[in-house]
């Protein structure tokens, strides 16, 4: 889940020169991944308005000239940050929920809640990106936003559809439902993320878990 670990405080990679370069595609890739790892730095670090290229690029250890080869603008680049920490999120949830065999359908509804907390926890500044800045980066990322909003709820909502017969259990009533269950966890973590409380991200566990079941219509 690279982009989801692109927040970990280390150097970041470097290519090889001369007759040792690798293809142009990889460095090209390289550079890519360098910039956004910098760029979830600083937005974390700054928040968006503060941010810049400029900023982002002294970060990645590039010139200006080479960020703007792989973004438009600052805009362009928290884009494409976001989607990318949107996809690993949606996909760790995922696989969450295929990890059974599960004993009730409160225990599947944790796994998948517990993936959510899990990786926004070990990659904080990703996080920050995903739930908070891209609030504040203009029209098109909130629409943006919304987007992938309603892409977890409506992938919540099938999940739930299709596993909840087997247990016996309610499921969703709507797709609202679930987008409705999808804006409460997101905005816990949110203020989470913006004051620190509580401490550890893990403690809105047992929160998630009443909210989503409470939402369920009876089997």
């Amino acid at each position: 889940m690279w982009c989801m670990a692109v927040t970990g405080h280390r150097t970041p990679p470097r290519v090889p020169r001369g007759r040792h370069a690798p293809p142009l595609e990889v460095r090209v890739g390289v550079q890519r991944h360098r910039l956004l790892e910098a760029a979830a730095a600083v937005f974390a670090e700054r928040g968006y308005a503060e941010g810049s290229a400029e900023a982002i690029s002294r970060a990645a250890g590039m010139s200006k000239a080479t960020f703007y080869e792989h973004f438009a603008n600052k805009e362009e680049c928290i884009l494409v940050l976001f989607d990318e920490a949107a996809t690993e999120l949606m996909r760790a949830m995922a696989a969450a929920g295929e990890t059974g065999p599960f004993a009730t359908f409160e225990e599947r509804v944790e796994a998948g809640a517990r993936a959510f907390l899990q990786t926004l926890s070990e990659y904080p500044e990703s996080a920050q990106t995903l739930l908070v800045e891209i609030i504040g980066a203009g029209p098109r990322a909130a629409a943006r936003r919304d987007a992938i909003l309603q892409a977890f709820a409506d992938a919540m909502f099938r999940a739930f559809a299709h596993a909840a017969p087997a247990f016996g259990a309610g499921t969703c009533a709507s797709a609202d439902d679930a987008f409705a269950i999808i804006g409460a966890s997101v905005e816990l973590v949110s203020r989470q993320l913006r004051t620190g409380q509580p401490e550890d991200m893990l403690e809105l566990l047992p929160v998630i878990v009443r909210l989503t079941l409470g939402a369920l219509q009876p089997a």
